[in-house]
């Protein structure tokens, strides 16, 4: 508003093909609000798309990490049961049978801890896979979408690999600053 002031103010009218008098914001905004929906539907949806479907992933990883545990905690109940019961014989025992069945219980409780936490971990590794693999797949979806997107707006073919090779990069850059 103040530029249309100041231009009316100087006795000139407003020429929109003028890039010295503000033409040039003027066909800048045009122009992008022109492309917005094109960018909005080409490059948003498909990336958004991917990261629901690797949220969903991560989901179920998530899932079947705490089914493992709970797993995991039910064979530790259990071993507490049988643990309670061993004990109770073992009182009725002699001090060998006592000192036999102490010695089942630990390999027991051990055997299950271990079980435990080689689930927990095959999870995780699972889980970080799932990540590697879905954050390749964005970056290689975003270098395609980047050269289709230009292909368009500067109607000539984008798609050589040197231009590849840029947006990969320049991806990739993106990638390692914002960590």
């Amino acid at each position: 508003m103040l530029l249309f002031l100041t231009i009316s103010e100087g006795g000139g009218n407003f020429d929109p093909f003028d890039m010295a008098a503000g033409g040039n914001l003027l066909w800048t905004w045009v122009i992008f609000l022109a492309a917005l929906p094109f960018i909005w539907k080409i490059v948003m949806g498909p990336v958004t798309s991917a990261l629901e479907q690797r949220d969903e992933h991560a989901a179920h990883a998530i899932a079947a990490a705490e089914k493992a545990s709970a797993e995991a905690e039910r064979a530790r109940a259990d071993v507490e049961v049988a643990l309670g019961e061993a004990q109770a014989g073992a009182a009725k025992l002699l001090a060998e049978a006592r000192q036999r069945a102490e010695a089942r219980e630990h390999e027991i409780v051990e055997a299950a801890k271990q079980e435990a936490t080689g689930m927990v971990e095959a999870a995780r590794n699972a889980i970080h896979a799932e990540q590697d693999k879905a954050i390749s797949a964005i970056r290689n979806e975003v270098v395609e979408l980047s050269l289709n997107a230009a292909s368009k707006v500067l109607e000539r073919n984008v798609g050589s690999e040197d231009d590849r090779r840029l947006v990969s990069e320049l991806v990739s850059h993106e990638q390692v600053s914002s960590n």
